[in-house]
């Protein structure tokens, strides 16, 4: 095929600058609906909507439409419903086939970014560890709203014991472990797990040993509005049932 000048201009601005066909169309003083039809032609596979949009933003032609926009927390809820919604009416093979996408999504990643992502994954338990989780933070902030007495982080209230808790309250006589992944799973490997389920059992015999109840928060799924709430939930009505009957002393641990 012999392709006039024109033309050839039209495939090196589309593949070789990744401009648009909308800029293209511009430049030559045109219509979009040409410049396709001269790319078709040509036999070249035009970029889907998504690509286009990926091109756009990367080239700074485009902002994101979220990008300074903030939504209410309202918002944020529904559309952690809707979401949730639509997982939750998923088959084991439904979910089996998003995982695997999220999967392939990872592996396909280039090496320098899987190492970025790890490294802000180390900084935000590092971070956690000073300041608390995101999750032992939402509940500080809904218990306060309940008038719940909340002692944060307790450092140092057992006698003799250089021992800290998630979230303390003292009115229900009740401890709160907040427990991320890497309690139950060998998110660092394996030797960090051990230390983490021996430190855990530690803890736990030191709690209950002083008359007090436990409970365990087990993060087992990613942390969404939703699942937060949920969480909540679950601790509002075992509060409720605690506060009514403080239970007997074989009967003061419990897991959410």
């Amino acid at each position: 095929m012999i392709m006039n000048k024109q033309d050839k201009k039209v495939l090196d601005l589309y593949q070789n600058k990744q401009w648009s066909t909308y800029q293209i169309a511009e430049s030559l003083g045109t219509y979009p609906n040409k410049i396709r039809r001269i790319l078709k032609n040509s036999g070249v596979e035009l970029r889907d909507s998504s690509s286009a949009q990926k091109n756009a933003l990367d080239q700074g032609r485009a902002t994101h439409p979220t990008e300074g926009y903030e939504s209410s927390s309202e918002t944020k809820e529904k559309i952690s419903e809707s979401q949730g919604k639509v997982w939750d009416a998923l088959d084991e093979e439904g979910k089996k086939y998003r995982s695997e996408i999220g999967k392939k999504s990872w592996e396909q990643k280039k090496e320098d970014e899987k190492q970025e992502l790890i490294a802000r994954a180390q900084d935000a338990v590092r971070e956690s560890s000073k300041h608390g989780s995101k999750l032992e933070r939402f509940l500080l902030s809904e218990l306060g709203k309940q008038n719940i007495k909340v002692e944060f982080h307790k450092e140092r209230w057992l006698r003799n014991q250089k021992l800290q808790v998630d979230l303390y309250l003292p009115t229900y006589r009740t401890a709160i472990e907040v427990d991320g992944p890497s309690h139950f799973k060998p998110v660092w490997g394996t030797k960090n797990l051990e230390h983490n389920i021996k430190a855990d059992q530690q803890k736990t015999g030191l709690i209950l040993g002083n008359g007090l109840v436990l409970i365990r928060i087990k993060q087992t799924q990613s942390i969404t509005q939703r699942y937060m709430r949920q969480v909540l939930q679950k601790l509002l009505v075992l509060l409720d049932t605690i506060k009514g009957a403080y239970p007997k002393e074989t009967e003061r641990y419990f897991e959410i």
